[in-house]
């Protein structure tokens, strides 16, 4: 079994596969000996689980989640990484790699084809250009799975992790804490890296809700409000809200009032019960229209 936690190792199987670090694909190996332990550890994987992980780079990662769950299923846009993945993870038999684009193949179909019946978790160190893309495709497509448990840029962590209502959040905090319980682990030192990056990471975990924590009557709206809302954080959620919705001042702002709400509130200072509500009343007052 390969040591790829040792640069050196690392850089001959590189060499010896004629593979080069893309810059485009967001490729940072892990090499930290103590980071992928610690992350399959507190995936909660167990005998009876299966776990899917994007962008397994060498399989430093895969090779943990391996050890600890029924199944590992692994996919990895670069075609070049085949070989060398098929080597530093010979010694499993129970891993499986497909050459796909996480954004295009229907990962539902995927989950239940090669899982069955098991228990699913989502495991990854994510490059950073499609973090908040592949985390927000995992929600919202309603996938069978209990948690996704990713590492991601620091910043990232702490607006994917905030308290809706803090200074912190934004539309995807909104929209994270709708599908799912966002907590932060603990933090990873660009140092962990080959190569290492321009900015320190954190591992955080996301477990998905059952049902969401408020209750909407359009899912659609909401997250159109939400995203309006926080496009001009300068701006009054009234005036945000009405350019990103096409609605009037007047509506959004008697909204605000219906719902209890300062017509002069910033979407940042709004929980998540305030933009439900809020949302309820642009509906019922349009619709009166």
């Amino acid at each position: 079994m390969y040591n790829l936690s040792d640069t050196a190792i690392i850089k001959d199987i590189l060499g010896r596969h004629g593979f080069s670090f893309s810059k485009s694909l967001g490729q940072n190996f892990l090499v930290n000996p103590s980071v992928c332990p610690k992350m399959a550890e507190l995936a909660g994987l167990d005998e009876n689980t299966g776990v899917l992980e994007i962008g397994p780079g060498i399989g430093v990662l895969t090779s943990e989640l391996a050890k600890r769950a029924k199944k590992a299923v692994a996919v990895e846009l670069d075609s070049r990484l085949l070989p060398v993945l098929g080597e530093t993870l010979s010694d499993f038999d129970n891993v499986e790699i497909i050459n796909a684009d996480v954004m295009k193949i229907d990962l539902s179909s995927l989950i239940k084809e090669k899982f069955g019946d098991m228990r699913v978790c989502v495991c990854a160190n994510l490059p950073y250009y499609i973090t908040s893309p592949v985390i927000m495709l995992l929600l919202e497509s309603r996938l069978p799975i209990d948690s996704i448990t990713v590492m991601v840029q620091k910043e990232a962590a702490q607006r994917l992790t905030a308290r809706v209502g803090s200074r912190e959040s934004g539309a995807v905090t909104v929209a994270v804490d709708y599908y799912s319980e966002a907590v932060k682990l603990f933090d990873v030192s660009r140092g962990s890296f080959l190569p290492p990056p321009n900015v320190d990471s954190a591992v955080i975990q996301l477990k998905v809700r059952e049902t969401p924590p408020v209750s909407v009557s359009d899912e659609k709206l909401f997250f159109a409000m939400v995203k309006a809302a926080f496009a001009q954080r300068r701006k009054t959620a009234v005036n945000s809200v009405s350019s990103g919705l096409g609605i009037s001042k007047q509506t959004v702002a008697a909204a605000l009032q219906k719902s209890g709400l300062s017509v002069n509130a910033r979407a940042e200072s709004l929980s998540m019960q305030e933009l439900a509500a809020l949302c309820e009343n642009i509906k019922t007052e349009t619709e009166n229209q």
